[in-house]
């Protein structure tokens, strides 16, 4: 059995340009990339309610709000 798939943060942010600037509907970017409806719906989501300009992080990277508070905790120990 296979691992989840990842994808680049450049692919997403495509996929959501396809939907939300291009206007093609989300079933049709699924169908286009390969990519399961539900997940293109989760992507775009999350871009919309991404205020700060850091949406798909990815796995471990931190904000520069977090990695500041960080590096303050690791200063007053």
């Amino acid at each position: 059995m296979a691992g989840r798939k990842r994808y680049t943060k450049e692919f997403k942010l495509d996929a959501v340009s396809l939907v939300l600037d291009q206007g093609h509907t989300r079933s049709e970017v699924a169908k286009m990339l390969d990519v399961s409806q539900q997940i293109i719906g989760r992507w775009v989501k999350e871009f919309q309610q991404d205020d700060d300009g850091h949406a798909f992080r990815g796995n471990g990277k931190l904000t520069p709000e977090q990695a500041e508070i960080r590096k303050l905790k690791a200063q007053v120990k």
